[in-house]
């Protein structure tokens, strides 16, 4: 399965840099974000919070096979609509610290939109941690489900 997502990572950098291109329009693709609806869906989680707005917050929990709940939780610092969101993001079990995401939100045509998202971590050894997870694989798989699911929006 090609990967669509693509993300880069400079040797000796706290920060991860992620792009997609969807073939959606801009405001379905901002919407996937911020509709709590539209969230579980490609992410596989329960939406218990997402205030989509400056100052809001949000709280999700995922389940994994073993039936173990994995909370994970953050705090939306600039909300733009259709341009910007800047969030933290921490995960309630993980070893590490939150980290902090700016995603950017892009008009290609009135049918393509592109998504860029930088995320810095405290450390590099941190970021280096994450790289060691299936982080890649599973970024990809979400912003495919994301395509598919927002599709029927369409």
């Amino acid at each position: 399965m090609e990967r669509k997502t693509k993300v880069s990572a400079e040797e000796g950098k706290q920060e991860i840099f992620i792009t997609r291109e969807f073939d959606l329009p801009l405001e379905l693709l901002f919407q996937a974000y911020t509709d709590p609806e539209i969230v579980e869906q490609w992410m596989g989680t329960s939406v218990l919070k997402l205030e989509s707005k400056k100052h809001g917050s949000y709280q999700f929990v995922t389940t994994d096979p073993k039936g173990n709940k994995h909370g994970f939780s953050g705090t939306i610092h600039e909300f733009i609509p259709n341009r910007k969101i800047t969030r933290t993001f921490e995960m309630e079990s993980a070893s590490f610290d939150a980290q902090l995401e700016f995603l950017e939100f892009e008009k290609l045509t009135d049918d393509t939109s592109k998504l860029s998202m930088q995320v810095v971590y405290r450390s590099v050894a941190i970021r280096d941690q994450v790289l060691q997870l299936p982080f890649v694989q599973g970024i990809n798989m979400a912003h495919a489900r994301l395509q598919d699911i927002v599709n029927k929006l369409k």
